[in-house]
């Protein structure tokens, strides 16, 4: 049986034993994050941004005691939020005395603006994403005064521009320095509004395995198109820090996410990095030429039917990832190893089948462990995610769902 089965089917048998002994049954899905696996990938991210500061990415972990667990880690610093109402409940419940927070998108939220620019506390230790200046328009909508600053920052374009053409995420409409600049100039002219600082996200080649099996053409020009993008990228962001150079003093420049931190931090304008895939391993995050994958996050479905000798079909299991409909977006049937999805169903809201030589052995009630194709994205169906160490469940803690949030 090759290493990785065993592992996996050992894994199965922890988790197994980790439910079994738990004080109480635990209804299901289960879903459970390796806290022995967690921390080493935390610390893994840390050595990879070599000594430059590594912000929490909430949304790919969506669960408080989480995010304080990362905090926790000497190297990380502050989080990147990815809603305004979540930085606020952020803020006032997790972020403790030190620390901030970064908004990572654009927001209009009317009624989380006017929480922001109500709180002195709130405003100072959290900066909002800007691209446009409707995006000031939106705060001064909702204030009749301008005694409480708000900080922004400015978030630049990162993608790759090869034979006329935009490879990376469709964010920022800002691209070279004469436009981040003008609108630099239009905050610090602004009255009520503080330049905080920049982001600079490159998705394409933070977000996208390099290392696939069975597709060694395509990854070699996965790898050529991010060769391409850091080089370029680099000598964008020096141009633009020149620029702004003259006009302000930027606090912090953000980059990078989890498949990207070694490049990232080799770039002498960026200082500070932001991951948090990396912390949970989803089956995306598999096929990377920097890093190998410790998966920490899974939820465990129980076997209810067993329609022929060779499928045992688990209840639920469609916890689809977002993004482009593909099958890479589904999870994966991870332990016991060998069980794959059927291509006529394959994860269904109220039912999987399986097959695979393990389908053979299951029985009724037996639990099939999965993991998710993106990370933070599945804590959004559970109240409470349970936290093991070893083969012992050591706590069960509320997701920003068992919070009651919802952002």
């Amino acid at each position: 049986m090759p290493s990785d089965s065993i592992a996996r089917n050992r894994l199965a048998a922890r988790l197994d034993a980790a439910v079994r002994d738990h004080d109480a049954p635990l209804p299901t899905p289960v879903f459970v994050v390796d806290l022995d696996a967690f921390d080493a990938n935390a610390a893994d991210l840390v050595e990879r941004a070599a000594g430059k500061p590594v912000r929490v990415a909430s949304k790919s972990l969506r669960v408080p005691a989480l995010i304080r667990r990362a905090l926790s880690h000497q190297g990380f610093r502050g989080i990147l939020a990815y809603t305004l109402a979540e930085a606020l409940w952020l803020e006032e419940k997790v972020l403790g005395d030190d620390g901030d927070i970064v908004v990572a998108y654009p927001t209009v939220d009317r009624a989380a603006l006017a929480s922001l620019v109500a709180s002195p506390r709130a405003a100072s230790r959290i900066t909002l994403m800007i691209d446009a200046v409707a995006h000031l328009d939106a705060v001064d909508a909702v204030r009749a005064s301008t005694a409480v600053p708000v900080r922004v920052a400015i978030d630049i374009d990162a993608g790759l521009i090869v034979g006329g053409r935009h490879v990376g995420p469709k964010r920022s409409p800002l691209y070279d320095a004469p436009d981040v600049v003008a609108l630099a100039r239009t905050v610090i002219d602004r009255p009520g509004f503080q330049l905080a600082g920049v982001m600079t996200y490159e998705g394409q080649v933070a977000g996208v395995p390099d290392a696939v099996p069975h597709q060694r053409a395509r990854s070699l020009v996965v790898r050529r198109l991010k060769d391409a993008s850091v080089s370029q990228l680099r000598a964008r962001r020096a141009a633009i820090a020149d620029a702004l150079r003259e006009v302000t003093e930027v606090g912090f420049w953000n980059a990078g996410g989890s498949g990207s931190l070694e490049t990232s931090t080799a770039d002498p304008v960026v200082t500070e990095l932001s991951a948090g895939s990396g912390l949970l391993v989803p089956a995306l995050f598999d096929h990377y030429q920097a890093f190998d994958p410790r998966p920490a996050a899974f939820f465990g479905l129980p076997v209810t039917r067993r329609p022929s000798p060779e499928i045992a079909t688990v209840h639920g299991g469609g916890f689809i990832a977002s993004g482009t409909a593909a099958n890479d977006r589904l999870p994966v049937p991870w332990a016991p190893a060998g069980l794959h999805l059927t291509g006529v169903e394959g994860a269904g809201e109220v039912q999987t089948p399986l097959t695979g030589h393990p389908a053979a052995l299951l029985q009724i009630g037996d639990l099939v462990w999965f993991r998710p194709a993106k990370s933070g994205e599945p804590f959004e169906h559970a109240t409470t995610a349970h936290l093991v160490s070893g083969d012992r469940i050591v706590d069960s803690v509320p997701t920003y769902r068992g919070h009651g949030l919802a952002f």
